[in-house]
């Protein structure tokens, strides 16, 4: 009996586990597939999403100078990024953000990539609601967080390079 509740409990478990899951990916209806919720960089390095994103990833040249002059205040931010992997500017610049998020050493687990619906009825929106009242009008967005409050943004493309506003959150200028 005991046997039977325990492997009961773990079942029980493991499919509410699978449920409560924000990540997905879907087919639309003109066979694009597309992911949804929060997602690790890893889902965007394989299968339909890997094609653009490997081939952004490498042609990128980041600037190392620069990056080494903000390499150590980047680490007390928290970033979320929004993005669509059906969006061009999010194909191009979330692979070179991430690049340079490498480069300066920039811990895993203070960035959070959450992947948006590109459908009519569900246009800039995530399954987990992560974008709730954070005003995310175009992808992809980068939003910069010290201490849980937000110092800066980059929305959809940076005004000058990439590693120069984000000196210019993380620097304060």
């Amino acid at each position: 009996m005991k046997f039977f509740f325990l492997t009961t409990l773990i079942c029980l478990l493991s499919s509410c586990a699978d449920a409560q899951s924000p990540i997905k990916e879907i087919q639309l209806d003109t066979g694009e597939y597309i992911l949804l919720g929060a997602i690790k960089k890893e889902a965007l390095q394989t299968g339909t999403y890997g094609d653009w994103y490997t081939s952004y990833y490498a042609e990128y040249q980041t600037d190392d100078t620069l990056i080494d002059k903000f390499q150590n205040e980047l680490k007390a931010y928290d970033i979320l990024l929004f993005m669509g992997t059906w969006c061009s500017d999010s194909q191009r610049e979330v692979p070179r953000f991430i690049k340079i998020l490498e480069k300066a050493g920039f811990p895993e687990d203070q960035l959070k990539i959450v992947a948006l619906d590109k459908r009519d009825e569900f246009y800039k929106k995530s399954p987990g609601g992560e974008e709730w009242g954070l005003n995310i009008n175009l992808v992809p967005t980068f939003i910069f967080l010290k201490e849980g409050k937000e110092v800066g943004r980059i929305v959809e493309f940076p005004d000058n390079t990439l590693e120069m506003d984000m000196q210019a959150i993380v620097t304060n200028k």
